[in-house]
């Protein structure tokens, strides 16, 4: 499909809105579906420009239901996050326009500025990433928003969680009594709520021939789970994504580059701990909606089962860190 056509699958309604929020004598040349599942519809949109050039938004439109809450919950979510950081320094978005209660399109849109670069899932190059993701999730956590976003919500309960077929019983069991307790009180944190390889671009230079060796990040995409919490929990979170893409080791070394970057994490022991099992075990869940992407994205040795052994691994991990 060339991008003309694409072009015509936009809705008409989305598309007139769009539209009013484009420069005099602006128009819409070419459109590309992005990555998005069942729930997001992203497309990169080509804009004419009256001087004859190019440059490019990007249109998110919830079509589905989402796992974390209403559309336009996270909508709003996302244009306030992406407000707060205009002169911060992280590399994110530029607000254009948001819908979210679809009052002008068919679903509850949001059109943001298009960010250079790529994500990159692969190992090669890990080494050099690990601090550069370490460095910018420190950055994300520095800003301090005018406006609190909403409080973290933790969805997962010790009943919720899925031991893998095959684990250690005793181990997940020990896992699980760590959630039971009452979340420990915490320093406050604007929070990106899914900060992992998946949500992060980086550059390679074209002078560099080796591509990963020279790469920065270029931006850091979805904020439409920012959210207001501990440190801890974002560390964790790209802590276990690190861990399931690469294997166990990796998840504990992106916690001590996140703290040599000048992050702060809770001091104390069982605390650390608290946030850090909560994550994978929310992961144990829905394994299958986080692997299913990362396959699409080139990753296909990473099936169901792999990427539950890695979390079996990773929690065992845990538990052994404090042992």
């Amino acid at each position: 499909m060339n991008h003309h056509d694409e072009v015509a699958t936009l809705r008409p309604l989305t598309l007139a809105w769009v539209c009013r929020h484009l420069e005099a004598g602006e128009r819409i040349v070419g459109a590309e579906a992005l990555h998005g599942g069942a729930t997001a519809d992203i497309r990169r949109l080509a804009i004419g420009t009256r001087d004859g050039g190019t440059r490019h938004l990007v249109l998110r439109s919830f079509v589905g239901p989402t796992r974390q809450g209403p559309a336009e919950d996270l909508l709003r979510r996302e244009a306030d996050a992406l407000t707060t950081l205009t002169s911060t320094g992280v590399p994110a978005p530029g607000l254009v326009a948001v819908d979210p209660t679809a009052a002008h399109c068919e679903f509850p849109s949001l059109l943001m500025t298009h960010l250079p670069g790529r994500t990159v899932l692969g190992k090669e190059g890990l080494e050099r990433r690990l601090p550069m993701l370490a460095r910018q999730l420190v950055a994300v956590h520095a800003v301090r928003p005018t406006a609190r976003p909403r409080e973290y919500m933790a969805l997962t309960t010790a009943d919720t969680v899925v031991p893998p077929v095959g684990a250690d019983a005793a181990v997940w069991a020990a896992a699980t009594d760590v959630i039971r307790k009452p979340a420990p009180r915490y320093e406050g944190r604007l929070l990106h709520g899914d900060f992992q390889p998946g949500n992060v671009l980086f550059d390679a230079p074209s002078e560099d021939p080796a591509g990963a060796a020279g790469a920065r990040i270029t931006g850091v995409v979805d904020w439409a789970a920012a959210s207001w919490g501990p440190a801890d929990l974002d560390v964790a979170h790209c802590s276990t994504n690190l861990a399931l893409l690469h294997g166990p080791a990796w998840g504990l070394r992106f916690t001590e580059a996140y703290q040599a970057a000048g992050g702060m994490l809770t001091a104390a022991a069982d605390e650390w701990l608290y946030w850090q099992v909560r994550k994978p075990l929310a992961f144990s869940e829905e394994v299958q909606s986080v692997a299913q992407p990362w396959r699409e994205a080139g990753r296909t040795e990473l099936t169901t089962r792999a990427v539950e052994e890695r979390l079996d691994a990773y929690v065992t991990s845990l538990m052994n860190a404090l042992g």
